[in-house]
């Protein structure tokens, strides 16, 4: 049963879902939206029965300790609504949980009941999977829906993915079916040094969020943070010459591939954005100097005791040789190009290679992780 008291009445909602798991590779984008909850104070309103879609012994409950009382965390997806003002004022409705492990379809159905009360005019499912693409490149973000139409107005790819899927595949077109606008936004997160966090991907998802949905995002501390992940995985790669060697040939294949195109629409874009963010000022949603652009703001010290992510780490041999495995056992997955969630040079369509694919009944969907 769905209850909305208390949400008020939203203005142009989006809904921007993410979940946990298969479908988030390096935890990119379950990070994107957990940075949109805290950036605009998201307000909880609806949480589902954790009984009815997890494995327990899959993802299991936590116990913590509240002034000496012991509390237990169950997993499950929550619901929140996000007020944004401004010139263009659009709510967001986020919604943020773990794959569920079993009844994706009665999952999705709820999450469609909560778009149809709330108004939703849009919904925008975020996902990162593993994918052969050099770490000091821009991060890949593709865009795609099963609605022809759509493709055409917003300039994305129609979706022509086959094989294992993931929950992100499934709510997609369970909202297409139920005639709900729905997109989804893919990164690609470089398979050799996927272990979360990767603040680069998820600043590039919410970037490329920003521009789909025509809404300022504040950024905050990410493109510090991206900034720093770069140096330390250069760093890394650095000590060893091999996996030097292979990051280069990666670099030069996505060089080649860029070529012919000469980036101009992304040129272009990064300009815009940039326009937008210098004319609105610190004072308003999303007023700051720069989304990553400017390589002076990734290195300037701020002198405070925020905690930093986590060092990023090589594969534990240290050499390319298990960088290649993984990427010839991702390549042998990898579906055509353009499928659903599918990157120009990196491949698993609808989740990570470095997961365990579930069937498309769901019922083994919760137990892969990237």
């Amino acid at each position: 049963m769905i209850e909305l008291e208390g949400v008020p009445e939203l203005v142009d909602p989006v809904m921007v879902a993410a979940f946990e798991g298969w479908n988030d590779a390096g935890d990119a984008a379950s990070t994107a939206v957990a940075h949109l909850d805290r950036e605009w104070k998201g307000e909880v309103f609806a949480a589902l029965d954790a009984e009815d879609y997890y494995d327990f012994q899959v993802n299991r409950p936590t116990v913590w300790l509240d002034e000496g009382v012991r509390k237990i965390t169950w997993p499950t997806t929550r619901l929140s609504v996000v007020r944004v003002g401004g010139d263009k004022p659009r709510d967001l409705v986020l919604v943020r949980g773990i794959e569920p492990s079993m009844r994706w379809r009665s999952f999705c159905n709820e999450i469609l009941g909560f778009a149809h009360e709330l108004g939703v005019e849009l919904i925008v499912v975020l996902g990162a999977l593993l994918g052969d693409t050099p770490h000091t490149r821009p991060v890949p973000v593709s865009g795609v829906t099963s609605d022809a139409d759509l493709a055409r107005s917003m300039s994305l790819e129609e979706t022509r993915y086959e094989g294992p899927t993931g929950i992100v595949g499934i709510l997609q077109e369970a909202c297409t079916h139920a005639g709900v606008p729905t997109v989804s936004l893919w990164a690609a997160v470089p398979h050799y040094v996927s272990q979360p966090p990767n603040p680069k991907a998820t600043l590039a998802l919410l970037n490329r969020l920003e521009d789909l949905i025509d809404l300022r995002i504040p950024l905050g501390d990410l493109a510090e943070d991206a900034r720093a992940w770069q140096i330390g995985v250069d760093q890394l790669a650095a000590e060893d010459s091999e996996v030097a060697e292979y990051v280069q040939s990666l670099e030069e294949a996505r060089d080649t591939a860029e070529l012919p195109e000469a980036s101009g629409e992304a040129i272009a874009r990064e300009f815009e954005r940039y326009l937008r963010r210098r004319d609105g000022g610190p004072g308003q949603p999303g007023g700051h100097a720069t989304d990553g652009g400017d390589s002076a703001s990734y290195l300037r010290d701020t002198g405070s005791d925020r905690t930093r992510p986590p060092k990023p780490q090589l594969p534990e041999s240290g050499g390319s040789e298990s960088s290649r495995t993984e990427s010839s056992r991702t390549e042998s997955s990898r579906p055509e190009p353009g499928g659903d969630g599918a990157s120009e040079e990196s491949g698993d369509g609808d989740g990570s290679s470095g997961g365990k694919p579930g069937d498309d009944s769901g019922g083994d969907g919760g137990e892969g992780t990237v």
